[in-house]
């Protein structure tokens, strides 16, 4: 792995606001990042976060995967999440696929990352495929964890609970503890969701080109998505793939049942390198 080319901000102020996060530039956007278990040898993995996640908002995992995995791990908030610049509102219906064949790329060249295994949870496991259709010989493996190929109504329900939530009860007030302006991140995702242009979303069209290995890992109470989505991609890619269903887990295993979630990635990295 390139040793990563790092913009810093000598703000003592700033860099305790953000968890001290490191930023790295790409075009007008300023992104917070992390590097986990540095000095390891193996290749990296880097870390894509759901729609309301940001770096901090994995809490310990990173750093458990890294260190059990004996790999370096990027972490990074997107545009629009934790510390990183806002993004631009409403987000438009592609808006994972501008994040994966545009932002992404740009981040991994800029911070020196070679053919990483990407793992991502929900909208991240959605732009890890979608990039890995795009760029096949530039991904050794893909964990997706609660990923999304299309809209489900059991989905778009749930999104709209948390509309609910988001006004009626503290869920802002535990955003507001990972994101500069709360409102932005979850109206930018729960909006883009939504809104009527987005009922037809679909990166079933990009999987037939994924050609590395996969590991899927879902919660058997996801809240989110069914197992119908795991269907879609192991009969879509042209890459072997593992999938594990996490019993009495929703739709963020690495949360409730960390230590078997940790497990089978670890098993799977293990395997396929």
């Amino acid at each position: 792995m390139a040793q990563p080319s790092r913009t810093d901000d000598s703000s003592s102020q700033t860099r305790a606001a953000t968890f001290d996060a490191e930023f790295v530039c790409i075009g007008d956007l300023r992104l917070e990042y992390e590097w986990l278990n540095a000095g390891a040898a193996g290749r990296p993995l880097v870390l894509l976060h759901e729609g309301l996640g940001s770096r901090a908002m994995w809490r310990d995992f990173p750093r458990a995967l890294a260190e059990a995995s004996k790999r370096p791990a990027l972490v990074y908030s997107r545009a629009g999440y934790g510390s990183s610049s806002p993004a631009e509102l409403p987000r438009s219906a592609d808006y994972m696929h501008v994040e994966a064949l545009e932002t992404l790329p740009a981040v991994l060249t800029a911070l020196g990352v070679e053919r990483p295994t990407l793992v991502g949870h929900s909208d991240g496991a959605s732009i890890a495929l979608i990039h890995g259709g795009a760029y096949p010989a530039s991904v050794e493996a893909i964990v997706a964890i609660a990923p999304h190929v299309f809209v489900e109504a059991v989905t778009i329900a749930s999104i709209e609970a948390a509309r609910e939530a988001y006004a009626r009860t503290d869920l802002r007030t535990k955003l507001a503890r990972y994101h500069a302006d709360a409102d932005a991140a979850f109206r930018g995702w729960n909006d883009a969701w939504l809104s009527p242009a987005f009922r037809g979303w679909s990166i079933v069209k990009h999987l037939a080109a994924i050609t590395c290995p996969l590991l899927l890992l879902q919660g058997s109470a996801d809240e989110y998505g069914s197992e119908a989505q795991l269907d879609a991609i192991a009969e879509g890619v042209a890459g072997t793939v593992e999938r594990v269903l996490v019993t009495d887990a929703r739709h963020s295993p690495f949360r409730d049942a960390p230590q078997e979630t940790l497990d089978c990635i670890t098993g799977f990295l293990a395997r396929v390198t």
